[in-house]
């Protein structure tokens, strides 16, 4: 039997993409899954229930501190305490000089990609406390390392979330909760094929030592594995799956 068989996992941004794939790969390992999107996720959610899985959503902007309340009432009230936090929810990068940046564009960023990290795990520890177990999974980004040019909002926020994954990481510790963060590379999403052309994908790929683009799959084993209990002295992390982009810090 599954390590998470009946736990409840909430994961963000859960709707396409890499979220999507955390959805279908927690619910086949026998969790209870509720998505949270400010998109329909329900067509993620009839392929979990397809294969026999358990899973709900709820549309929320997760930037919104009542819409985050709303969820955590609705997951209670549809699963019961949570046990796995996945914050994957983010802006996509729109490649900008500093000098064309608006503040209302820096803040909406901040707001998504930081400030709802805090009120999903604000909203939620009480769960995992209660638990007694718990795991949170933050999405940084291999770019918080590198800072490529002309995205000076999107590495800050992501530069941010590993600031608020170590901090919570030393928080938390105490109630036998983990804290980390994955950092990909650009990965072959709809969110991102709207803002990289292919040439672009190829040219990062072509950097990086595994010399292919990032697919969806390719970070689900390591959130599966932050997941269970073979994890459960590794806290505070902000592990780079990206192709080995980043090969220090």
């Amino acid at each position: 039997m599954s390590e998470l068989m009946g736990k409840v996992a909430v994961i963000t941004g859960a709707s396409r993409g890499i979220g999507a794939a955390f959805s279908r790969a927690i619910a086949a390992k026998g969790a209870k899954v509720m998505l949270a999107d400010i998109l329909d996720s329900g067509s993620v959610v009839k392929e979990i229930e397809a294969a026999g899985g358990l899973a709900h959503e709820v549309i929320c902007d997760v930037s919104s501190p009542d819409a985050v309340s709303k969820l955590e009432q609705e997951t209670r009230e549809a699963f019961g305490d949570v046990s796995i936090l996945v914050n994957n929810a983010g802006l996509h990068p729109k490649p900008m000089p500093f000098e064309e940046l608006d503040f209302h564009y820096w803040q909406h960023t901040m707001a998504v990609n930081l400030n709802a990290m805090f009120l999903t795990m604000q909203a939620f520890l009480p769960h995992l406390k209660r638990n007694g177990w718990g795991r949170i999974i933050n999405v940084s980004s291999s770019s918080a390392n590198t800072a490529p040019p002309n995205g000076m909002p999107y590495v800050t926020s992501k530069a941010g979330v590993v600031g608020l994954t170590r901090a919570a990481a030393t928080e938390f510790g105490k109630y036998n909760i983990t804290v980390n963060a994955i950092a990909p590379n650009p990965v072959r999403t709809p969110g991102a094929d709207d803002i990289l052309p292919e040439a672009m994908y190829q040219a990062i790929a072509d950097t990086q030592p595994i010399a292919r683009v990032m697919e969806p799959k390719d970070v689900v084993g390591t959130l599966l594995f932050l997941c269970s209990n073979g994890s459960e002295f590794m806290t505070g992390q902000n592990l780079h799956v990206d192709g080995g982009t980043v090969r220090a810090g």
